[in-house]
């Protein structure tokens, strides 16, 4: 299996409007958050600069990503997966989803969708008020691209 950081220098050769951002619904702050849902997972409202979810939506956006799903599942993340149809796939999850979503693309892959993905792992699960070391996942979603 190939480590995180081959896997970040192959990111690093696939342009941003190729790549797309997982992210878990629950990095959000339960009790502050504005933002709602819909059938296509949480819609950051843009509020907060220091909320890891608005940090990490921005990073992804100003570097040109061809899209960002906020996903209160697994099955709306994979969903997006096919419909965007991404070369990479930069992916935050805790332990649980990470096997789960594994799992389900390698069926894709047996229908010919083949992203490269980038998985950064939460540092605290537990579905609600999850934290990720958001200056490492910031340089990931960074990695091979022109500041805009």
């Amino acid at each position: 299996m190939e480590n995180m950081d081959s896997k970040v220098e192959g990111l690093s050769k696939i342009n941003p409007s190729h790549r797309i951002l997982l992210l878990p619904h629950c990095l959000r702050q339960a009790n502050t958050c504005i933002a709602r849902y819909n059938g296509e997972g949480l819609q950051c409202a843009g509020c907060n600069p220091e909320c890891t979810i608005n940090r990490l939506r921005t990073a992804a956006v100003s570097h040109g990503y061809q899209g960002v799903c906020v996903a209160p599942g697994g099955r709306l993340a994979v969903n997006f997966v096919v419909e965007k149809h991404p070369q990479a796939v930069v992916a935050i999850a805790c332990r649980k989803e990470i096997k789960e979503r594994l799992r389900e693309a390698k069926k894709l892959s047996a229908q010919d969708v083949k992203p490269l993905v980038v998985i950064i792992p939460l540092l605290k699960d537990g579905c609600v008020d999850t934290v990720v070391d958001t200056e490492a996942a910031l340089e990931i979603i960074a990695s091979g691209c022109n500041e805009k």
